[in-house]
């Protein structure tokens, strides 16, 4: 039995014990008055703690980068007006395949039924419209009812753990404290390894001839491998074969890095030649939790066949475009990694990318963008969490070579700027062990910037890399650089920590590739703060990747005029 788990258990109670059944131990979200009394169950829970963010949609931003490390996360907010405010970042994490829970508590179920205009509502009687919006961006849903709640927090809960996708919870305010019926049992997880034995054999089948068949053999992976607990399952297939692999953006951080046959970062023709080379001229592709994006393949440059190869999927695998189905995507990885165990690496496709070392610099260089990353690349060390936000700060350091043992976190399907900075909040919560390091751009920071106070409440201490160009940098190098809507105000950044109750911050500024090597030796030795160096950089400065990807968006946009 659980922490609260008994016969006169509320919804609110089975609700918080099935969080923690999973991991669950902070909840995000903003008090409103309809929720107020169910936050008194949350605080006076014992595994569970409250995060009581700047605003709902921090609150969701940070139950995703939360998620993205725990497995699973959850939020509350109060009916409409919360609610809404959270559902850009409900929607990203929808995009981005991860699992959490929204709760949204709203008016009584009294009121429900008088259609009674209610604040927070549209005062028209209709208390659907927001859950009617959320069906849009949630795998499950449901209206919790007293007399079938648990069951239905059970579904829905077990539904996100199955698809990797958010769901969504209307607790009216009476049902919410209401007594629950005695629960069916313990929630599991589900069980990605297993697979339908008759497809999976005639996948094996299919993929031993096609691996029989071809001299050189790649591996390109992707985010859902860490979604659907496919990690490992890939470890043991590129180690068994010794094979060239990439990742694209969005998969950053799934594979080592270091490891002797990685070859790099994938993005189509924004590719370095030799990345490019290895996973395009490969006589078989084996992709690993693939969804191709404009964002991460180059504008859809990508130059191999995707009917061609084998793909292995969340729930299917594919040889050369025959479906099997019903197989798990670490069934079907393992599965491989049997077929090409022990097979040679010709010399031709062995290339892998390269260990740049950073090296200081002694004189007063103004800070560009290409020395930028270099250096923040070469500062990120195993325990840490890397965040980047969209825009340079992803463009810049996603070509480096993380260290084993770093993490990744990165929104580029979804691509909402501001998201990093709350995600580092759920990131750090959900992993003290770790460090988080934030690398974010000045007009996404001005969406979120709020949350850098929630940061310091909880006293955690991150570092965070402001990058200082003047406005949306990226949108520039896409567009008319020069146009006012790519303007934003400029804030004085250091002064920023300490107004938002920050307690002691270390503000450093970095103008020169000295100060940038000393802000970041600083961060490296002091630990117990949190660290805030503010980079500046030229405004029309990009870095190598995004340059690539703006000529090629600027040719495509062309076309379609």
């Amino acid at each position: 039995m659980n922490a609260t788990e008994s016969s006169d258990a509320t919804i609110t109670g089975h609700l918080l014990d099935r969080l923690h059944s999973l991991g669950v131990t902070h909840l995000f979200g903003v008090a409103g008055d309809y929720n107020l009394r169910m936050l008194d169950e949350v605080l006076a829970h014992p595994g569970v703690q409250w995060v009581g963010t700047a605003g709902e949609l921090g609150a969701a931003y940070a139950a995703d980068g939360y998620a993205r490390v725990r497995g699973f996360a959850a939020l509350v907010t109060t009916h409409g007006v919360g609610e809404l405010s959270a559902i850009n970042g409900v929607a990203g994490s929808y995009a981005e395949h991860v699992p959490l829970l929204h709760i949204a508590v709203g008016p009584p179920r009294s009121k429900e039924r008088d259609g009674a205009v209610a604040h927070h509502t549209l005062g028209d009687g209709d208390y659907e419209h927001f859950a009617r919006a959320f069906r849009q961006v949630v795998c499950a849903d449901a209206v919790v009812r007293p007399e079938d709640g648990p069951d239905e927090i059970d579904r829905v809960i077990t539904t996100c753990l199955r698809e990797s996708r958010p769901g969504y919870l209307r607790l009216p305010q009476d049902v919410a404290l209401a007594n629950a019926p005695s629960p069916s049992g313990a929630l599991h997880r589900p069980d990605r390894h297993a697979a339908d034995q008759y497809s999976l054999t005639a996948f094996v089948d299919a993929a031993t001839r096609r691996i029989e068949a071809a001299d050189t053999v790649s591996v390109l992976a992707d985010c859902l491998v860490d979604r659907f607990d496919g990690r490992a399952a890939l470890s043991g297939l590129l180690s068994a074969g010794s094979l060239p692999h990439a990742v694209v953006v969005s998969g950053k951080g799934v594979v080592d890095e270091s490891a002797p046959h990685y070859v790099g970062l994938y993005a189509g023709a924004c590719s370095d030649g030799a990345v490019r080379s290895a996973i395009d001229d490969a006589d078989l592709l084996i992709r690993a939790g693939v969804r191709l994006a404009d964002t991460t393949s180059g504008g859809f440059t990508h130059g191999y066949d995707p009917d061609r190869g084998i793909s292995v999927d969340p729930t299917t695998a594919s040889v050369d475009g025959v479906v099997f189905p019903n197989v798990g995507l670490p069934a079907a990885l393992a599965a491989l990694a049997r077929l090409v165990e022990g097979r040679l690496t010709s010399a031709a496709s062995t290339t892998t990318a390269p260990h740049l070392r950073h090296r200081s610099s002694s004189g007063d260089n103004p800070l560009s963008q290409a020395y930028l990353w270099q250096a923040v690349g070469a500062a990120v060390r195993p325990d840490h969490t890397v965040i980047a936000d969209q825009g340079t700060p992803l463009f810049g350091i996603s070509p480096r070579r993380l260290p084993t043992g770093a993490r990744f976190l990165a929104q580029p399907v979804w691509g909402s700027i501001g998201y990093s900075l709350p995600a580092l909040l759920g990131a750090q919560l959900a992993d003290h062990s770790r460090r988080g390091l934030l690398l974010i751009g000045d007009g996404a920071a001005q969406l979120t910037i709020q949350e850098l106070g929630t940061l310091g409440r909880l006293r955690l201490t991150p570092v965070i890399v402001l990058v200082n160009n003047d406005g949306y940098t990226v949108e520039r190098a896409l567009h008319s650089p020069g146009a006012a809507y790519n303007d934003i105000a400029p804030w004085r950044w250091p002064d920023l920590p300490a107004a938002l109750g920050v307690p002691e911050p270390l503000v450093l500024t970095a103008r020169t590739e000295a100060e940038l090597d000393h802000s970041l030796t600083t961060a490296a030795e002091v630990t117990d703060r949190l660290i805030f160096i503010e980079a500046r950089t030229e405004r029309d400065d990009t870095p190598l990747l995004l340059s690539r990807f703006a000529e090629i968006a600027k040719r495509q946009a062309r076309k379609v005029q």
